[in-house]
């Protein structure tokens, strides 16, 4: 397994997947990038400490090391919106959230996105496409879970404070009714985080491109507001807040089979 990215190979019909949480810029790419982007900034903080429990339930966990700011591995490779007529990100991010510059002064041409791909994005859904085939033939059914976290307030995406926890499957299309009901009841059954389905996050490229229901392979993204476990000024990991947050997430993971 490359240095890329981490793979723990287990037997759940649950695959976690986590592009954002890399901080990883080689030094042929960071050398062009302002001291300010080399800090990640935009990453996903922790977002795999919050969801380690995949190993207590013998879920296969894949997880890149590499920074969303070299290529995003939630995009589709021909850099398409997801969200047309909403402010996003590229393929191969020029800006950070708070709209200031990655790069120094040249950005990355046609020539440097394709190696990218090449380099780091094919590979990522090369493990994501075989592991769900596995899974399929294991159990007759594969759920793949997209995890993500983001600041609580981000105005470039969305006006005030961001729901606690944020489910997508891409407005019904990439999950099977049953499954996702099974994962709403839990978080309807509890009180301590706000919770919306297919809100401000439907679901990236991953949760589309692979959430096929009527082939039974079902996707979910779960995107969490980092103020519910995080110190978010310092972008330190409160393990008091992440506890809580995980006892829901686990109670609601396995609800799903």
């Amino acid at each position: 397994m490359s240095k890329d990215y981490l793979f723990h190979n287990r037997n759940s019909p649950i695959l976690f997947s986590i592009p954002h949480d890399g901080d990883l810029i080689p030094d042929e790419i960071a050398k062009n990038m302002n001291d300010s982007a080399l800090q990640t900034p935009d990453r996903d903080f922790y977002v795999s400490q919050i969801f380690n429990f995949a190993k207590d339930f013998d879920i296969s966990l894949l997880k890149t090391n590499i920074s969303r700011f070299v290529i995003d591995l939630n995009r589709p490779p021909d850099n398409y919106s997801l969200y047309p007529g909403q402010s996003v990100t590229e393929l191969c991010p020029t800006t950070m959230f708070d709209e200031s510059p990655i790069y120094k002064t040249e950005k990355p041409d046609s020539s440097e996105i394709e190696r990218r791909i090449e380099t780091y994005w094919k590979p990522y859904h090369q493990i994501i496409k075989d592991k769900l085939e596995v899974i399929k033939q294991q159990h007759g059914f594969a759920i793949l879970i997209d995890c993500h976290s983001i600041k609580s307030e981000v105005p470039r995406f969305f006006e005030g404070r961001l729901t606690d926890i944020n489910i997508g499957t891409n407005s019904g299309k990439s999950c099977g009714d049953e499954i996702i009901q099974s994962f709403m009841s839990v978080l309807e059954a509890q009180s301590r985080y706000s919770h919306v389905l297919n809100g401000r996050f439907k679901g990236g490229y991953i949760t589309r491109h692979y959430g096929k229901p009527e082939e039974k392979i079902h996707a979910i993204q779960i995107e969490l507001s980092q103020i519910n476990y995080l110190d978010e000024k310092h972008n330190r990991y409160d393990y008091e807040k992440a506890e809580k947050l995980k006892t829901v997430l686990i109670r609601a993971i396995n609800s799903l089979c």
